[in-house]
């Protein structure tokens, strides 16, 4: 079959076929051959600071228990019960010292150990002793300044080595807080009648900023926060393992370091405060990073880290070729200044929030391009060319998509080279 992603380097054109947008047999493939074996975002730490803690989460089609169990070890434990398959935990969240099955009220400790059957004279006395019905639990589980991932690949490499060179972007929003950064209430869910990837393409987009996002940047020069003519540039890269990031500096206020007007004396004074304090732990020009730039961070296939106005985890996960389900959540420093709380979560929910400037463009305009791929199949191609012709593509071009998109082929590709037996190619 003809190639789903085209690089022609001497043209120079990159070019993605609308299948993979829309087939089905496609979106099995991408389930079986990335979502099953790549690293996946689970949760952060800070979610679950107690013992006994958990939250029920559908990460790559699975639904999971992410907890901190009476030991103090974090786990993550597949959702089912070992007897009949039945979800055992119902609830969101919690804490919990054992978790109690609905339909035949088989009891678990929170590390997943069988420890309650009714009826057990029904059971030989060696049932469990190899702890086969205990809560199964994932046994890739690992993480990275605090962010846990998983992978239901066991001959998967190891976390760090995937994360590679995003690792230095997750570091640079780990440091904003001495103490420590956390994730704030409880996250917010939606829904988007779009493929996933294009999610994963707007994420690190700035091609689409000024257009699609006008109004916040009118509101955003009525409070101070001037646009320069060097505002919303920066780099677009291709950090490798299909992560992609852009950064670059933008008109609006950083409640880690970058003041404006409308925040007042007060505000600016403790704004030179938090600059002082991490140059003091990172010297001038890292903390000029940390506090003046901003990131939006992609890592492959479903984790958006954005560190703009507000920082923000986004993960999203697919249900139909044409359907998938996000989940958003707001991070801050740990023990941050109560107004500069509220400020950032202002900003977290004026902008990147379910009913903010941004979120409803950006979701209008991937349903766009879905409806556009359905209904004009004669029209084959998407256009990712923006920025080849450069040595050093900038923020608004499209490099970073391209990583992403090689990273994609490169599985997929794969994949229909060595098909199982008994399997169909498209």
């Amino acid at each position: 079959m003809e190639k789903l992603v085209v690089e022609n380097k001497v043209k120079p054109e990159f070019k993605v076929h609308r299948s993979v947008f829309t087939d089905q047999e496609i979106f099995e493939r991408e389930k079986k051959e990335i979502f099953s074996k790549c690293w996946l975002f689970v949760g952060h730490e800070s979610e679950i600071p107690n013992n006994g803690d958990f939250i029920r989460r559908k990460v790559g089609g699975r639904n999971l228990l992410f907890t901190r169990s009476s030991d103090g070890v974090i786990r993550v434990l597949y959702n089912s019960c070992p007897h009949r398959g039945a979800l055992v935990v119902r609830e969101e969240k919690g804490n919990s010292k054992v978790f109690r099955c609905f339909y035949h009220a088989w009891s678990f400790k929170n590390d997943g150990e069988l420890v309650g059957m009714p009826g057990k004279d029904g059971f030989s006395e060696t049932f469990n002793c190899d702890g086969s019905k205990n809560l199964k639990e994932v046994t890739r589980m690992e993480s990275y300044r605090e962010f846990v991932f998983v992978n239901f690949d066991n001959n998967a490499i190891l976390l760090q080595e995937y994360l590679g060179n995003a690792k230095e972007y997750i570091d640079l929003i780990a440091d904003q807080s001495e103490l420590g950064i956390e994730v704030l209430l409880d996250p917010q869910e939606y829904s988007v009648r779009a493929n996933w990837k294009l999610l994963a393409e707007n994420s690190v987009d700035s091609y689409h900023g000024m257009p699609t996002h006008k109004t916040y940047f009118d509101i955003v020069a009525t409070r101070g926060g001037e646009l320069s003519k060097d505002d919303l540039q920066g780099v677009g890269l291709d950090l490798g393992n299909g992560h992609a990031v852009v950064e670059y500096t933008a008109p609006w206020g950083r409640p880690v370091g970058k003041w404006i007007p409308a925040w007042g004396e007060e505000g600016k004074r403790e704004i030179e405060e938090i600059t002082r304090k991490l140059e003091s732990r990172f010297g001038k020009e890292r903390a000029e990073r940390i506090t003046r730039k901003n990131r939006n961070l992609l890592i492959f296939p479903n984790l958006v880290i954005n560190d703009i106005m507000a920082v923000t985890i986004r993960t999203f996960n697919p249900i139909e070729p044409g359907y998938m389900e996000v989940t958003g959540y707001a991070l801050a420093a740990k023990a941050e200044n109560p107004d500069f709380r509220r400020r950032r979560n202002d900003n977290f929910l004026e902008f990147i929030g379910p009913g903010g400037f941004a979120t409803p463009d950006d979701n209008e305009a991937l349903e766009l391009c879905q409806e556009g791929f359905l209904n004009n199949q004669e029209v084959e191609w998407n256009d990712i060319s923006k920025g080849m012709i450069r040595e050093q593509p900038v923020s608004n071009d499209e490099e970073q998509m391209r990583g992403f998109w090689r990273k994609y082929d490169e599985l997929i590709s794969n994949a229909e080279l060595k098909p199982e037996e008994g399997s169909v190619g498209i």
